[in-house]
């Protein structure tokens, strides 16, 4: 078969592989701005192609299928900087409805979104939980830097985690798309450092916009970033994400991500 990709397959292709139970990758990311040396797809096109570098790894061991990414999430503490499209939670609730719907009349019955953007992720636990009981359909979560935190850990030099158009996520994009990096701007690439909402140790959340923690748009150092750096996060978070598929994140009693 060919890639298993949705949109390069045909409808029979697509009948085949839910006839085998294939798992539905969902990649969602975000459109917004990513400091001065990044595009604004980062999140978009990093989740997809976690998520096409997973469908290789595992191969034969669990049929999988990647479905078109979701290119708009939410990013509301971004619209500041400009460039940046966000949708409201209601929004984003329907849409993810609609698609998962969609892949179960297709005939697929298990899903797991992947994401890859930090805004996502407290409002994905949440959307997961009310669409596998409006659906009665298994759907997991993870966000591919969480699946693959050790990787990231271990290979970030100036960071104990991915930021936002940081040293990984730099590296990431110098691996898989070059030509969108400007590179003449890393050095203006620097901001300070951040904990992702979801894992934040602080017991009162308020809103903020992005502004109020860095004027670069960069939470992070980007000037050590590297392509090697970017191949070795590439790889490890896809492998991380390949194994809990292989896992089965579906089964009763599961451990949540």
């Amino acid at each position: 078969m060919d890639e298993p990709v949705w949109n390069r397959l045909t409808a029979a292709q697509l009948r085949e592989l839910a006839a085998r139970d294939a798992v539905v990758l969902l990649p969602i990311g975000s459109t917004e701005q990513h400091g001065p040396h990044l595009p604004t797809g980062v999140d978009d096109f990093l989740a997809a192609e976690v998520c096409r570098r997973t469908a290789a790894l595992v191969g034969e061991r669990v049929p999988l299928v990647v479905a078109p990414s979701v290119w708009c999430g939410l990013a509301e503490h971004h619209m500041a900087f400009g460039g940046t499209l966000t949708l409201s939670l209601p929004t984003l609730h329907a849409l993810l409805r609609d698609l998962c719907r969609s892949f179960q009349r297709a005939g697929f019955r298990r899903i797991l979104i992947v994401n890859g953007h930090g805004g996502n992720m407290t409002a994905l636990n949440a959307l997961v939980t009310e669409l596998t009981a409006e659906l009665a359909l298994p759907i997991a979560v993870t966000s591919y830097f969480t699946a693959g935190r050790a990787v990231v850990l271990q290979t970030l030099e100036t960071q104990d985690g991915l930021m936002h158009a940081c040293e990984g996520e730099t590296s990431m994009m110098m691996a898989a798309l070059p030509e969108l990096v400007r590179t003449g701007e890393l050095e203006k690439a620097v901001g300070p450092a951040i904990t992702l909402p979801a894992e934040s140790p602080n017991p009162v959340y308020r809103a903020i916009s992005f502004t109020e923690i860095t004027g670069s748009g960069v939470a992070g150092d980007a000037r050590t970033a590297t392509a090697a750096k970017g191949e070795r996060l590439l790889h490890g978070c896809a492998a991380a994400l390949a194994e809990l598929i292989v896992d089965d994140p579906w089964r009763a009693g599961a451990a949540r991500p």
